[in-house]
């Protein structure tokens, strides 16, 4: 297993950009947390911390592709550097309005300008390393590591975050989202010889060339099974915190979440060492239904410990099929779009959080947490749908016309 990643890791300055890019990515899982532990501490209104958490997370969703176009077409040394400047201004201003006690429409409208400019530094990752490696196999097993990456970032940003917070000052944890994201990603900016050749398009582009079509016959159906997953998280996150409520033991809900974390950050590691036979497709598939089967028994649990079991064996099922569609993305978005491509789809995660955390928080309060599992296994239903339809067309590239 450890040679398998060693022969990626081994390729000139790609340990360099995964390492730089897993600082990057903290902010994704602080910023939004800190948010509301800072504005509901200096206000006392968790209503208004959630609607300035929530502009945050909005405005970083919808922009995301437009950072993934931007890097295809100047190039990641040229797109990223101006963007996380807007994103550690945005958010410092943010903080400082917060302290300053001005309006709360201010905070929101800086929260914004933060949620804007922090770029999507997984999908420029992963567009390195499909630039830098020459077969599929490998491509995988990069991808593999991308994904325990962003299991790492998902386990730590949190805990950073509330423990700066709670025993610092709860502007702490936002600094360090600040100085994390700003110098690993200028840090990322600043490897040059890994980056994809950008691709101008438009009146850039070189006279004679067409620009590659995005093949939205598998983009859609793949961004509609993240659309899903990103459901199904939410979901589950809002439900297994109302859950140890139900049981008397609310601090345990911490420990669940991480076990369902923890068993996708195992799959992860393994995927990646893995040889399969079968391609991408099929792994989609199948992840998508085991993923959805295994939420089904969450609603007839009762002890703790035996929930902590199930969802761990749950979260075998993340990575695999994270994975596999990052892999469909690489296999069929041409490589100019590629950046673009894969933030599509992180897009479509980021899109399904917010709806499937309202959808498990009303059913909560209409038939308890444990019958409210049901939503996590409807959403995964729609993944399931979505990924029987996706079809993997050749990847198309740039063409002399």
């Amino acid at each position: 297993m450890l040679e398998t990643y060693r022969r990626v890791l081994v390729v000139p300055g790609a340990a360099a950009f995964s390492a730089t890019g897993l600082v990057a990515r903290l902010p994704i899982s602080m910023v939004s947390l800190g948010l509301v532990l800072l504005v509901s501490a200096r206000t006392g209104s968790y209503g208004a911390a959630g609607s300035v958490a929530a502009a945050y997370v909005l405005a970083q969703a919808v922009a995301t592709i437009v950072h993934g176009r931007l890097s295809d077409t100047y190039g990641q040394a040229r797109a990223l550097p101006p963007a996380i400047l807007l994103f550690g201004v945005g958010l410092t201003a943010t903080v400082w309005s917060v302290e300053a006690g001005l309006p709360l429409w201010t905070t929101t409208l800086l929260a914004v300008v933060a949620g804007c400019g922090l770029p999507q530094v997984g999908a420029c990752v992963r567009a390195r390393w499909s630039h830098v490696l020459d077969d599929g196999a490998r491509v995988q097993t990069a991808f593999a590591l991308e994904a325990v990456a962003d299991e790492v970032v998902f386990i730590l940003g949190p805990v950073i975050v509330t423990l700066l917070a709670t025993t610092l000052d709860p502007a702490a944890g936002l600094a360090v989202a600040v100085a994390s994201g700003v110098l690993g990603t200028l840090g990322l900016a600043a490897q040059r010889g890994t980056q994809p050749p950008p691709t101008p398009r438009g009146r850039r582009a070189p006279v004679g060339t067409v620009a590659a079509a995005m093949p939205w016959g598998a983009v859609v159906p793949l961004t509609v099974v993240c659309l899903s997953l990103g459901g199904l998280f939410g979901s589950v996150e809002v439900i297994t915190v109302a859950y140890a409520e139900e049981a008397g033991v609310p601090a345990a809900a911490g420990p669940l979440l991480a076990a369902f974390a923890a068993g996708s950050l195992l799959a992860g590691v393994v995927v990646g060492a893995v040889t399969w036979r079968r391609g991408p497709e099929h792994r989609l598939r199948w992840g998508m239904g085991v993923l959805t089967a295994a939420m089904v028994p969450l609603a007839f649990v009762g002890p703790v410990w035996l929930m902590a079991v199930v969802l761990l064996a749950g979260g075998f099922a993340i990575s695999p099929t994270l994975i596999s569609a990052m892999s469909l993305a690489e296999a069929v978005v041409p490589s100019s779009r590629l950046t673009e491509g894969i933030a599509i789809l992180s897009t479509g995660i980021s899109a399904g959080l917010a709806p499937g955390a309202a959808l498990g928080g009303l059913a909560i309060d209409a038939y308890g947490a444990s019958a409210a599992f049901g939503v996590c296994a409807a959403s995964g239903v729609i993944g399931i749908v979505a990924a029987a339809v996706v079809r993997a067309p050749a990847k198309a590239s740039t063409v002399t016309a």
